[in-house]
């Protein structure tokens, strides 16, 4: 009897991840951010959501028939997985005009003109949302007050924590005070900000299954929370009246939202392990330096958006070891 012999390339064995599973599951991971803003912001939130995820569809579709290519990508949820992110990164009260906006530079700037999904050196989300920050300062600045804080009225504003803290210090150079109750509501989400990053607990709740999913690792997340929380930390140290403590840093802003769910895109960030760590520290260290002594608040966006840039450098000299060798995470 003779032998049979298959050649085929690699790799031999799938792991049965798709890019439909992945992104699906990364749409649940997000769906307890996607609620507790809802229930502290309610329908100027929903809104929000919903007119995002509408018109990255709605801009996904029109690319795809302008290239002339198969409409049933639009079913692989990346569209949807875009839109609930740059939600997530708007006010919640952001005009109905601005959503739009912002879901047709995401996906025609941000995704489609490289080739689409897979080709994308940048992540859509967050080109959009430094799109319209740079564009529309005042609409992307606006925050309202929960309605937890607002006691029924809808037009209350209300400046974000690292907002106050920038204010305070560039005109007194003296933090606000922060009672010890004010954490408690950094953790639950009832302050001002964008939608995503106004509650701790549900953006770890999601990044806690993208983890049991096997979604993501902990080399970005991990080197990209505690690089901010050790450099923030040491300022703090120096002067603590001028500088708030690395709680703060961590519980307020995009720091949890960005580290977990836009820092880690499978398409924009490094593939080895140790090109993730270092990724991971830039995001960090980038974001400190625009907080501290930036003209902006936060720095998560750009911190991301400029290691989106430098991963195909990082790549190239932190090569994936070979297969069999040990000690080498590669996605």
């Amino acid at each position: 009897m003779t032998e049979q012999y298959y050649l085929s390339s690699s790799p031999h064995m799938h792991s049965g991840a798709t890019t439909d599973k992945v992104m699906r599951d990364v749409i649940y991971a997000l769906l307890p951010a996607c609620l507790t803003a809802v229930w502290f912001f309610g329908l100027a939130a929903l809104t929000t959501l919903l007119l995002c995820v509408a018109s990255c569809l709605v801009a996904e579709a029109a690319c795809l028939k302008l290239q002339g290519r198969a409409q049933s990508t639009l079913a692989d949820g990346s569209a949807v997985l875009t839109g609930l992110l740059l939600a997530l990164n708007l006010p919640a009260a952001a005009p109905w005009w601005l959503t739009v906006l912002g879901g047709a530079v995401a996906i025609v700037i941000g995704k489609q003109v490289y080739g689409g999904l897979g080709y994308n050196p940048f992540n859509p989300a967050l080109v959009a949302r430094v799109v319209l920050l740079i564009s529309f300062p005042i609409q992307m600045t606006s925050w309202t007050a929960p309605l937890a804080s607002a006691s029924g009225v809808d037009a209350v504003t209300m400046a974000t924590p690292l907002g106050e803290w920038k204010t305070a210090v560039m005109l007194t150079s003296k933090l606000p005070a922060v009672q010890p109750a004010d954490y408690l509501n950094y953790l639950t989400g009832n302050m001002a900000g964008c939608l995503g990053e106004v509650s701790a607990v549900a953006v770890l709740i999601g990044a806690a299954y993208l983890f049991w999913r096997r979604i993501i690792t902990w080399h970005i997340p991990l080197t990209f929370v505690v690089t901010v929380a050790v450099l923030t930390g040491i300022f703090w140290l120096v002067d603590p009246t001028r500088y708030p403590d690395p709680l703060l840093h961590v519980l307020t802003g995009g720091l949890l939202l960005g580290a977990f769910f836009m820092a880690t895109d499978m398409v924009t960030s490094p593939v080895s392990s140790t090109g993730m760590i270092i990724f991971g520290f830039g995001c960090g260290l980038i974001t400190v330096l625009i907080r501290l002594f930036g003209g902006y608040p936060e720095g998560v966006s750009f911190a991301i958006l400029l290691m989106n840039a430098a991963t195909p450098l990082i790549d190239r000299y932190t090569p994936p070891r070979k297969f069999g060798a040990v000690g080498e995470v590669v996605r």
